[in-house]
């Protein structure tokens, strides 16, 4: 009975308070997205304030400042959070190499915080060690994953000195207040356009609190744990003013974009912009929001505390860094990612198929193809009807499915001609240019997404060597297929050597009485 009247009793706190936060949200200044001044691109963003798109204004001439909302380094980090990375390192390299943007990116590590305490004491280990051992881990996972560094890792206990001074300068403008504890907090009801990115939701109830949806910028530290000194009490900074602090530290009262997952939307990115516009004096601090959606998992976010993460590293025992990739640009960055074995296999599939036509195309060219049937004008004009599809796309909110749905539909045409049985070698040379233009566009466009690529073997001894391999292993299986009765013996110990050396990414192929080979690209 007592549990039931605790939670009547909750429940009831609660409908109160959200009624309080929609009443006072209603009188407040309706927020509106305003239209930076500056330097127009050719590329429009899905804007969450106008629910719209909207057009990418600089603020500077060609050079864009990027603030990333990093890992807590408490734990490894799993494949949830490498779909986050992975989109933003799309998006910086669409805009760097296709749009040729001057991307300026810093990251923020949490290497404090609750769940930082909380691992340390069940490990018996020191905070530092800790955050030190996983920040370095990361590090280590984003280069797996092909993840270009940002520009700057800001961890947020070297910035605790402005974090202060951040702190201090909005309680001096009147937007927050310090509770008996010397505990500090922002006051929303000050700031005339809470609920700017999301309708706020709160169910914290701190009886110190003016309103359910003002946060912490200080909080006190308890006994044992970490803590700087401060002029309100000894404590660590809130959640949300370290990367408030971080980013104007960085970039001033203003930035282009400021990314992260979905779920940070409302609290910490809603928050951030109302503290920052307040310490700045200005109605909009960051231009561009992007989100990216969640990897789910069975349609649940996948998440420590529902214990259904994989991590990267065991995810990378199975997979490739460009399969993950390629599962990533065949959907939209802002919608859930749902992950199944399936839908992996589609993945690993596409990348498949990309890389055999990578190296159909260079066999053609080198002249290792006895069959096909190239028609260059159609050829020349299907490539030019895909640049300007894919520039398209991409120029129209990152859409990236789009653009690969562009470049698969190109990789069709070009394999039915090169597939085409009724082909003659004889007219394959006047066609090497429109097979080389596809080829070096489609490599073009692989490393503008970063699917990496492997250095090549370059020494020509070792060519050399493959080489007198491949032709020892021709002539065996020729002499083979001549014969009334196949030796199997000699047949099998020929496709040994073949897959034997596709392990080592020496790609053979067999057609007819020819045999041709190349070295993996992608």
């Amino acid at each position: 009975m007592n549990v039931f009247i605790k939670n009547v009793f909750y429940y009831k706190i609660r409908e109160a308070c959200c009624q309080f936060i929609h009443t006072e949200t209603k009188l407040k200044k309706q927020a509106q997205w305003l239209k930076p001044t500056g330097y127009k691109t050719d590329i429009q963003i899905y804007n969450p304030i106008t629910k719209c798109e909207v057009p990418l204004i600089l603020k500077n001439k060609a050079v864009l400042t990027w603030y990333l909302c990093g890992p807590t380094v408490y734990d490894s980090a799993h494949i949830g959070h490498a779909v986050t990375y992975v989109y933003s390192d799309i998006i910086r390299r669409i805009l760097s190499d296709h749009f040729n943007i001057n991307v300026v990116m810093a990251m923020c590590v949490t290497d404090i915080d609750d769940k930082i305490i909380a691992r340390s004491k069940d490990l018996k280990q020191n905070y530092k060690d800790l955050t030190k051992h996983y920040e370095n881990e990361f590090i280590e996972d984003m280069k797996m994953l092909n993840v270009a560094r940002p520009h700057l890792y800001c961890r947020v206990t070297d910035y605790i000195p402005q974090i202060i001074q951040f702190v201090k300068r909005i309680l001096d403008k009147g937007n927050a207040y310090t509770t008996k504890d010397g505990s500090v907090y922002f006051d929303t009801h000050k700031y005339g356009m809470y609920g700017k990115l999301s309708t706020p939701i709160s169910d914290s109830f701190h009886p110190d609190k003016k309103s359910p949806l003002d946060f912490c910028l200080w909080k006190t530290a308890k006994e044992g744990e970490p803590f700087w000194e401060s002029p309100w009490a000894p404590g660590r900074p809130g959640w949300h003013i370290e990367c408030s602090t971080i980013a104007s530290t960085i970039f001033g009262n203003s930035v282009d974009f400021h990314s992260g997952g979905i779920d940070l939307m409302f609290p910490h990115h809603e928050n951030e912009e109302a503290q920052s516009c307040c310490y700045h004096e200005v109605e909009q601090w960051v231009n561009y929001w992007v989100h990216y959606g969640h990897l789910s998992l069975k349609h649940e976010k996948m998440s420590k505390s529902l214990k259904n993460t994989i991590s990267i590293r065991k995810f990378l025992e199975k997979y490739t860094a460009n399969q993950f990739r390629i599962l990533c640009l065949l959907s939209n960055y802002k919608n859930e990612l749902q992950f199944s074995y399936d839908i992996m296999n589609n993945a690993v599939a596409v990348l498949h198929k990309i890389e055999h036509f990578i190296s159909d195309c260079h066999n053609y060219i080198v002249g290792n193809w006895d069959t096909g049937n190239i028609d260059e004008s159609t050829l020349f004009r299907c490539l030019e009807e895909t640049k300007n599809s894919i520039n398209t796309a991409l120029a129209n909110d990152f859409n990236t499915a789009k653009a690969m749905k562009s470049l698969i539909n190109l990789i069709n045409v070009v394999n039915k001609m090169l597939h085409d049985p009724q082909g003659s070698t004889n007219t394959f040379r006047t066609c090497i240019p429109a097979v080389a233009a596809v080829l070096n566009y489609t490599s073009e466009i692989l490393f503008k997404f970063g699917i990496s690529n492997p250095s090549a073997v370059n020494d020509s001894r070792m060519d050399s060597v493959i080489e007198c391999l491949i032709k020892f292993r021709g002539a065996v299986r020729n002499k083979i297929l001549e014969q009334d009765v196949k030796d199997k013996t000699l047949l099998t110990a020929c496709d040994k050597v073949r897959s034997e050396l596709s392990t080592y990414g020496i790609i053979i192929k067999d057609c007819k009485t020819e045999t041709s080979w190349s070295i993996k690209k992608y």
